[in-house]
């Protein structure tokens, strides 16, 4: 049950169709609007899920008057109405044209997308039993619709058939680019297999999202768990931490003085961080980078053995050498190849510097008995290492990073930069959870509406971890460009009632990156929905930009500011954070890098055959893997590759990304006021408005001038440039 940014529409665009007369074309439409509308009220009166979103923002879902088994009622009629919209394209006996094939296609399953979408937030930030059990049920049979509509002969004898003609439609070059990669998409994904190869492929995909969901559903599992912990034994562990780990032992009846230590980063890190207790710190590390590793009802290693072999024979059947061949078709990089490139000219700078950070850190280990720094001392020791040679602490800069005033900078940044104005309207709209707040965005200058944006930052039982934006709507010049609905969650510790929400630098980098991903897709504007995301390795690249405002003189000197006190960071912290700027990055290249490196040598094997663990450890060996760490998301719990496709062979891409966003970056600084609106309007409009209406390449260089260097990357993490 996946959220879908699937196109929205009808199939009322008879009267384009060529041969039917106009008259008879209305009349055929009017009798259509008449069956569907009657349709629709008998729908809505059983299903509230399935009505078009009412009220402001050109409607808004209505979560008050859902509930979860609604969504296995809707399902089968709004494929239905999906399904007939695509006969309809099929069935008509005029010749395929671009306005009677590919328009209907981007305009298609509207009911569809809206189920979707409640779906996917109920299955990302309300699981429940019901809700996976839901999820394991309608994934498999999403696929297999899906798969109907790529592998329909008929309609993709129309789509080939403008292919083919395509030079002489007279088509724009939104048009081009919309058909061009619709057949490419096609043919990738096993439009030109025979009727066996194809009915071989589509179980494929079938069992392939049985088992995404079933990996989701342990994983989560698992990270539902904690570690129920004595108040003797919280030492160092920071006061917010500790009072949303109180607050979580109360609320699983775990009586007084007992703390909970969910199984989740944002507890986990900071106890990791602060915490004097090495055997607790060693305990919650192990249950950490445990999960899904544990071989009890919650294990993931056969279920990502099976997804790795489904997915070397599906890529075997479409004619690609691997999996990871077949993924990187439709990416800047293009082949395993190129991204390999990028990642091992990092790789053993970022080791080196590892081995430095443990050499700084033994003599703090030495002092504690410790003749070894291991997984679970390293960020303790770091964080010592970081106070002797910065006088710098965590604890030292969370005051200053309170939640609410980082909402309000990275606010404020927006609007400096893009004319983006967000005002809070909070209880204005509906909502699926009494934490989420809402805001109106607006052109600053215009006062134009673009849409409302949702943001759901706590965590909680049932929301999966990590951070993330979606869409619930998003719509083009083709579709009425009604206004956008945009979502950013995260997931902090919720505090007691009054306390602030302090975060840490690393959470605050997060909630820009997400906030990133809403500016991209609030600033779109294409023609059609299918050119409205972005490729693998290209979508992250505007997040990460956004990071770098954080840290910007005005954001540091109006919105980092004391929680108590008011008063801005003084000038000799802000001094720190710039000395300290490229602390520690061995330790966090290393561990995203490692998991990136095992990522694409799993995916580029061709038979698929994985004992997982195994090769985790073997991939790890051959690369020097730093026995003082571990990677950041090992493979039994890794959801960016085996929750979806999406991630597969892919996670390289927040390094290639990042290529361009610290060249992007350079270009800013080089001007010597960051917030320079010549480079801004330039970056929105080459980069940020067009979507994927433009080639990506050719985008950054439009915008640069010239294609990205990775100097600036080595140059952020400090490493050597080799020049």
């Amino acid at each position: 049950m996946k959220t879908l940014l699937l196109a929205t529409g009808s199939i009322l665009g008879l009267s384009a169709c060529g041969t039917i007369g106009e008259d008879a074309a209305i009349a055929a439409a009017s009798d259509i609007a008449v069956a569907q509308a009657d349709a629709q009220q008998a729908e809505v009166a059983v299903n509230p899920l399935l009505a078009e979103w009412t009220g402001p923002f050109g409607g808004v879902p209505q979560w008050q008057d859902y509930e979860v088994s609604m969504v296995d009622e809707a399902y089968p009629i709004a494929i239905a109405e999906y399904l007939a919209e695509i006969d309809a394209i099929v069935n008509n006996p005029a010749p395929a044209t671009f306005e009677n094939t590919i328009v209907p296609l981007e305009l298609s399953g509207k009911k569809l997308s809206r189920v979707n979408t409640i779906g996917g937030l109920y299955q990302s930030n309300l699981s429940t039993p019901e809700v996976q059990a839901l999820d394991a049920k309608w994934s498999p049979k999403l696929s297999a619709v899906y798969d109907q509509v790529t592998l329909n002969p008929k309609l993709f004898a129309r789509i080939k058939s403008l292919y083919e003609r395509r030079n002489q439609l007279g088509l724009d070059a939104q048009q081009m680019r919309v058909l061009v990669r619709q057949y490419e998409s096609d043919v990738r994904n096993g439009a030109l297999l025979d009727a066996a190869g194809k009915e071989k492929l589509s179980a494929y995909n079938q069992e392939l999202a049985g088992l995404f969901s079933e990996f989701s559903k342990r994983v989560l599992a698992d990270e539902s768990l904690y570690t129920a912990v004595p108040e003797a034994r919280m030492g160092g562990v920071p006061g917010d931490v500790k009072s949303a780990a109180r607050a979580l032992a109360e609320a699983n009846g775990l009586g007084e003085g007992v703390y909970a230590i969910k199984n989740t980063r944002s507890m986990v890190d900071p106890v990791l961080t602060g915490g004097t207790d090495r055997a607790l710190r060693e305990e919650v590390w192990r249950d950490f980078v445990g999960r899904g590793d544990n071989g009890d009802a919650n294990d993931t290693n056969e279920i990502i053995a099976r997804i790795v072999k489904l997915r070397a024979e599906r890529a075997d059947l479409l004619g690609y050498d691997s999996h990871a061949v077949w993924r990187m078709q439709d990416t800047m990089a293009g082949s395993p190849e190129r991204a390999m490139d990028l990642m091992m000219r990092v790789w053993p700078a970022a080791v080196a510097r590892v081995d430095q950070e443990v050499e700084e850190m033994m003599p703090f280990a030495k002092a504690d008995g410790l003749s070894k720094i291991e997984p679970w001392d390293y960020l303790y020791y770091l964080e010592k290492l970081r106070a002797a040679k910065y006088d710098l602490s965590a604890d030292e800069l969370k005051p200053y990073f309170e939640l609410n005033n980082m909402v309000e900078g990275m606010f404020w940044s927006a609007e400096q930069l893009y004319d983006l104005k967000l005002t809070e309207n909070t209880g204005a709209v509906p909502v699926y959870h009494p934490d989420i707040r809402t805001f109106q965005v607006t052109h600053a200058k215009t006062g134009d509406l673009i849409g409302l944006f949702y943001f759901d930052t706590y965590a909680r039982e049932g929301k999966r971890s990590g951070a993330w934006m979606n869409t619930f709507r998003f719509e083009t010049d083709l579709d009425g460009n009604a206004p956008g609905l945009f979502t950013n969650n995260n997931n902090f510790n919720k505090p007691a009632p009054g306390e602030p929400v302090l975060i840490s630098l690393d959470d605050a980098q997060t909630l820009w990156h997400e906030f990133g991903h809403a500016i991209h897709y609030m600033l779109v504007d294409v023609g059609y929905p299918s050119l409205g995301g972005a490729q693998r390795d290209f979508v992250e690249y505007p997040s990460q930009v956004n990071e770098n405002w954080l840290l910007s003189k005005p954001i540091l000197e109006r919105f980092a500011v004391h929680y108590e006190t008011g008063e801005p960071m003084p000038q000799a912290l802000l001094d720190k954070i710039a000395a300290s700027s490229t602390f520690g990055e061995g330790y966090a290249t290393v561990q995203y890098l490692s998991s990136a490196l095992v990522d694409m040598a799993l995916h580029v094997d061709p038979e698929g055959d994985v004992d997982v663990d195994a090769f985790e450890r073997e991939t790890l060996a051959s690369l020097n893997m730093p026995e003082e760490t571990v990677m950041r998301h090992r493979l039994p719990q890794f959801n960016h590759l085996f929750s979806s496709d999406a991630y597969s062979a892919g996670y390289y891409s927040y390094l290639w990304s990042e290529t361009m966003d610290a060249d992007t970056w350079a270009y800013f600084e080089s001007t010597g006021d960051v917030y320079d609106r010549k480079i801004a309007d330039a970056f929105r409009i080459h980069v940020l408005s067009t979507g994927n209406a433009t080639d990506r390449a050719e985008a950054y260089r439009k915008f640069r001038g010239r294609d990205p260097e990775v100097k600036a990357l080595l140059e952020r993490r400090g490493f050597p440039t080799g020049e």
